[in-house]
Parts: structure tokens; C-alpha cells; sequence
């Protein structure tokens, strides 16, 4: 694993309530899913539906909350300088809606969102069906390490 500094900014106190030393859970998760060995910065914004939706319509041009956005940094910095990989924003209401109607707990959902997220910065993607393969199975595989269940399988 390589250096990786994780900067969380916590807009919802809510998650608090949610999971034990948030701050310390949301940083051992991404630096699970953190494969890249070029020294990094990550941000983490824990935040609610209406600051995720307005990010979400800015700059995706959909009018809608969405559980989690990443904003990837394409382009690395010269050798030895700390890459500033991007950011990460969940949405609270969101996550708890989709971890109560997945039948999951909030932490586990949470979980999965910052390793689906972790891994779009560091250049996976969906889009088609054979990279959406490549980046669910990582998902499954990190989720396992940390010891959740698979977080696909109520889709399989």
C-alpha cells in the first residue's frame, strides 16, 4: 500500500450517530481500497442529499441526489510530489435509504460506497459491461477483506 493521506470534511454530524469513530472507519476503508503507489491525497466530504444533489446537477447535469460522487484528478503530478487524487462525497439520507431497503446496515453500505469510490479515483470505472465486471469483482473482494458480505449479491 502506498501513502495515502485521507482528509475527511464532515458536513452531516449525523453519520456519528451512525458509525463508531467515523472519521477512523471512512479512512481504514479507503486505504483498503487504495492500490495506486504514487503517494496521494484523497478528500472525503460526508455530507446530505441536498449538498450531494447540487453537486450532482452542476456538474452531471442530473437534477437528483445520488448516494456517492467522485471527482477523479486525471492527471499526476512530477515524480516525488503528492498527487491530489480527488474527491469523494456521500450523501447521508441516500446511503440510509438504499442500506434500509438492501436489508444492510448503514456501516456496511457506507463501506461500499467509499471503496466503490476509492477505486473511481484511481481510474475504474462501469461504464461498459466488461469494466463493470472488473471493478464489482474489486469490490468483492476488498469488501471481504474488511469482512462485509458481498455487496452485490441481492443484484446476482
Amino acid at each position: 500500500m502506498s501513502d495515502i493521506d485521507i482528509c475527511i470534511q464532515q458536513l452531516d454530524k449525523r453519520y456519528s450517530r451512525r458509525v463508531l469513530k467515523v472519521q477512523s472507519f471512512c479512512k481504514k476503508i479507503i486505504r483498503s481500497a487504495w492500490f495506486s503507489h504514487t503517494p496521494a491525497e484523497v478528500s472525503l466530504v460526508l455530507a446530505d442529499d441536498d449538498f450531494v444533489h447540487d453537486l450532482n446537477f452542476r456538474y452531471r447535469g442530473k437534477d437528483s441526489a445520488t448516494n456517492v460522487l467522485s471527482f477523479e484528478t486525471k492527471n499526476q503530478p512530477p515524480k516525488g510530489f503528492l498527487w491530489l487524487a480527488g474527491d469523494i462525497i456521500v450523501a447521508y439520507e441516500t446511503v440510509l435509504k438504499e442500506a434500509k431497503a438492501q436489508e444492510k446496515t448503514f456501516e456496511a453500505h457506507l463501506a461500499h460506497l467509499l471503496v466503490h469510490g476509492t477505486l473511481h479515483l484511481q481510474g475504474y470505472d462501469h461504464l461498459t459491461e466488461q469494466d463493470a465486471v472488473k471493478m464489482e469483482s474489486l469490490e468483492k473482494k476488498i469488501m471481504k477483506s474488511l469482512g462485509y458480505d458481498n455487496p452485490y449479491k441481492d443484484v446476482e
